[in-house]
């Protein structure tokens, strides 16, 4: 599809659809409810984290988990110690992940804290200017919460391996833009420099919309597709990642929205 043309049903796509009364069923649902950052960019790690498989679920994981934190995630993980969490979060599951990831987790998400104040000052503290995307603050991310004592296994991604790490860049997407849709929160990272977050799902539409030629879905082709986004849009090239993600998750979107 020519660019031009491509930008204009994209852009068509998002005034119509880039809405909260569309983000159901969807994990970033949960984030509007906190309005304090602190508990916020907890929520979105956890959600983010969490955010594989069937999507209901995820809803039903992340509920289960947020149940038992709330009023406020932050204020949980402050007054609890590892072995709290531990048989808090005993009975858990999700897909692969037991109790004892997600205890690792949340004490990890917490030692970070301790360490740098707050999730988004670990991530920013190695950004440089002169870094392209997110990969290296990402990378150093990563590992700060996963070099402690407990493990987190799955539930932290490592771009080092070279996966797309669609969850974590989920959770960026979320916390960094700000839009009817995106709560955002962080405001030190250039929306630029964001990475699409890589699914299957997306991964076919892009091949659908010459995006990319890449046949696997991973960090590779998520930066190929995010390169072809910023031939649209080079300040913003996950943009539209939310309302071309609806296109078959909700039954109210159809596909030929935006190729036939």
């Amino acid at each position: 599809m020519i660019p031009g043309m491509l930008k204009k049903k994209i852009d068509n796509l998002y005034n119509q659809y880039n809405r909260r009364r569309y983000v159901h069923p969807d994990p970033l649902e949960f984030l509007y409810s906190y309005k304090d950052l602190r508990d916020r960019e907890v929520v979105g790690l956890i959600a983010s984290s969490l955010a594989y498989g069937r999507v209901k679920q995820i809803l039903k994981s992340v509920s289960y988990v947020l149940d038992i934190m709330n009023p406020s995630p932050y204020q949980f993980l402050m007054n609890s110690n590892y072995m709290s969490m531990y048989k808090a979060f005993e009975g858990f599951t999700h897909r692969f992940a037991t109790g004892d990831h997600l205890a690792a987790l949340l004490w990890e998400i917490k030692s970070v804290i301790a360490r740098f104040g707050s999730l988004n000052e670990c991530f920013i503290y190695c950004m440089s200017p002169d870094d392209e995307t997110v990969i290296p603050a990402m990378t150093f991310f990563a590992g700060q919460l996963t070099s402690g004592e407990y493990k987190p296994g799955h539930l932290v991604p490592l771009p080092e391996k070279g996966s797309a790490c669609k969850r974590m860049n989920l959770f960026l997407r979320w916390m960094i833009r700000k839009d009817k849709v995106d709560p955002g929160g962080w405001q030190d990272v250039p929306w630029s420099k964001l990475i699409v977050p890589l699914d299957t799902h997306m991964h076919k539409i892009s091949l659908k919309l010459g995006l990319t030629t890449r046949k696997h879905p991973n960090m590779r082709t998520a930066l190929e597709i995010t390169s072809s986004f910023k031939q649209l849009n080079p300040d913003d090239p996950v943009k539209y990642d939310f309302v071309l993600t609806r296109l078959g998750i909700r039954d109210d979107m159809d596909m030929k929205l935006i190729y036939p």
